[in-house]
């Protein structure tokens, strides 16, 4: 999830990644004892306040301010000094207002069931509401003010450069932005529009039955989706073939109920959008940041005539399990394995040593970054799981919250996440406040890089062929699962949103048509590639994304970004490392589709999405060496 400091409107304001999230899993008690003992591994949030004390201050302060804010109403066209004033003032308030939500968001995530904890981060969050309440007059009042005096006011005052970006691409959106009163309307809503969403989540949370199964080794697992994703990649077939029949019947059960939440949630899209002036779910989406369609439709056109490497690999993994057909639960267990574990100590060093192609004023900031104490790192009981970066609180830094566990794939996590650190790092030096926050459309792409990075150096630096091997599939089950799932995603997303605008409706068996002719194309089903059974077409109903308007092909996007970047970097281009650099001190000072234009990536162009796939087909040429054709 990304932050947007352009949207006053926005209700959630803040930085959170949440990138590959490792399993839920419980701390064994030497982890939990080795964590809570030693401060080096737990993150200082005296860097934020020194304690609850000033934190609360703060907080009293901050509500005062928020019910001043009222004051600008209707001054913003008196002339440039009062439009500069207002904007610094509405912008202090928030940025203050972001240390504080990072403050209790990251204490209470570290122990879950403290409820003064919960209390507080609560507290932040009606903050955040009423904050969102309070300025909602400001975009339609700037797209009152006539377009000759704004622009005006920018050119004979400093004091609004550092809002010149958020006013302009305001005034672009002015036909889309309502009457104050309107506007207000729509802010109110807020909370009813999400419902379907909210009725989703508890359902496949908290309501559904889930199935309990007896795997080979004797034991009871419950198939909620956590006990899902923790066992369909078993070694043994008739195990995760039993996971995947059972969960997705269970799905196939509620596949009418979970249609209605979703066509809810593509109607709700679909008539925001109509109210707001937008001929589509997809064009309001992307007119946020100014993406052009041409990005959307080269990106799903591109993948799904490149299916032939996902083919490809789907065979090579069928040569390593030893199997005569590919089922879909085929698709998650590791080829191959080798036991290896990574120290935190470790793994720094090693991220320090893949990284050294980003040059070294990147590696002098990261190694200076990675030795403080500004992550929480290992699982503890009570402990948030998963993996993400909170990068909000603008005059401090950003924050690391991880659950290594010390295999590869904390390693590969750990590296991820610090290239999200290291891009609001770099944004937040680089930038004002006001221009700091970068689109979701490139938040990957500075941690996809780290993990291309360091999969390359673990590859070259393997010490033979088997674990040369490990590394070579581990990444090709990355690009499998960021890159073509999630266009897969895309092009289903847009499917059913163009269905709902045509006047069409949704149900559980139509899903599972359109979800399921898009699955078995991508994993060539019809070519005998891979047997996809029909029962897994209700997959849709368990992807939490397609609650967000159009927001997975940001992922492709980023990561395709990424490798056309890298693979430059990789080949020695000096001018491919400043490019990157480039992005990161850009933050967010202009589009995000034209940052990537000034370092040279074109993201409504084929070739940036070929990258991917030229990369693909050399690691899968790797592998077929090492085993020989």
């Amino acid at each position: 999830m990304t932050h947007k400091y352009s949207s006053f409107l926005a209700i959630a304001l803040f930085s959170v990644y949440l990138i590959q999230p490792i399993l839920a899993q419980s701390a064994s008690p030497a982890t939990e004892k080795y964590t809570l003992e030693d401060k080096s591994f737990v993150w200082d949030l005296h860097d934020l306040y020194p304690d609850v004390k000033s934190w609360e201050e703060k907080r009293v302060k901050i509500s005062a301010r928020i019910t001043r804010l009222g004051d600008c109403k209707g001054r913003l066209g008196e002339n440039s000094a009062v439009l500069a004033s207002c904007m610094n003032k509405i912008t202090g308030v928030y940025k203050d207002l972001l240390k504080l939500y990072t403050y209790a968001f990251l204490a209470k995530d570290t122990d879950l069931a403290n409820s003064k904890f919960r209390e507080r981060s609560s507290l932040a969050q009606t903050l955040l509401v009423q904050f969102g309440e309070a300025v909602s007059y400001v975009n339609p009042e700037l797209v009152s003010i006539e377009s000759t005096k704004i622009h005006t006011y920018l050119k004979e005052s400093l004091a609004l450069k550092e809002h010149d970006f958020y006013i302009l691409n305001t005034l672009r959106q002015s036909k889309h932005i309502l009457s104050p009163k309107e506007e207000s309307i729509i802010a109110a809503l807020q909370d009813t529009m999400s419902t379907a969403a909210s009725a989703y989540e508890v359902l496949t949370n908290a309501e559904i039955p889930w199935p309990e199964v007896t795997l080979s080794d004797g034991k009871k697992y419950r198939l909620d989706p956590s006990g899902y994703a923790s066992n369909r990649g078993s070694s043994l077939r008739e195990d995760r073939e039993l996971v995947f029949n059972e969960f997705w019947e269970t799905f196939q059960n509620y596949k009418q109920t979970l249609a209605i939440t979703l066509e809810g949630q593509v109607k709700k899209d679909a008539i925001m959008a109509k109210i707001k002036g937008y001929s589509s779910s997809l064009e309001q989406a992307l007119a946020e940041d100014n993406i052009p369609r041409e990005v959307y439709e080269a990106l799903v056109s591109t993948v799904s005539t490149k299916v032939s490497s996902l083919h490809r690999l789907i065979g090579l993994r069928q040569r390593m399990l030893g199997l005569d057909q590919t089922k879909y639960y085929d698709i998650y267990p590791s080829v191959i394995s080798i036991d290896k574990k990574y120290s935190l100590e470790e793994t720094k060093l090693l991220t320090i040593e893949a990284l050294k192609p980003l040059g070294k004023d990147y590696i002098n900031t990261f190694t200076e970054a990675v030795n403080k104490n500004w992550m929480h790192v290992h699982p503890i009981q009570g402990k948030r799981s998963g993996a993400y970066v909170m990068g909000a609180a603008y005059d401090v830094h950003p924050y690391i919250l991880l659950n290594f566990d010390n295999t590869l794939e904390s390693v590969s996590t750990f590296a991820h996440e610090w290239g999200h650190a290291m891009h609001s790092l770099i944004a937040n030096q680089s930038q004002p406040f006001t221009k700091a926050d970068y689109a979701t459309f490139i938040a990957e792409i500075a941690s996809t890089a780290n993990e291309v990075l360091l999969f390359d150096y673990l590859r070259r630096n393997a010490v033979d062929d088997q674990e040369r091997l490990y590394y070579l599939f581990k990444e090709l089950s990355q690009i499998r699962g960021t890159f073509f799932r999630q266009t897969q995603f895309a092009e289903f997303e847009l499917a059913i949103h163009t269905l709902i605008e045509n006047g069409g409706a949704l149900s559980g068996d139509k899903l599972n048509k359109i979800y399921g002719d898009i699955l078995k194309r991508y994993y060539g089903h019809n070519e005998g590639v891979m047997d996809i059974d029909d029962l897994y077409a209700v997959e849709w109903a368990y992807i939490p994304h397609f609650y967000r308007n159009f927001y997975v092909y940001q992922y492709a996007t980023s990561i395709s970004a990424a490798y056309f970047l890298t693979d430059k970097i990789l080949d020695g281009s000096p001018e491919a490392q400043q490019n990157f650099l480039g992005i990161l001190q850009a933050g967010g000072s202009d589009y995000p589709y034209k940052i990537l234009m000034n370092a040279g990536v074109d993201m409504a162009s084929s070739e940036v999405y070929e990258a991917v796939i030229r990369r693909m087909d050399m690691l899968m040429d790797e592998v077929e060496l090492i085993l020989g054709k």
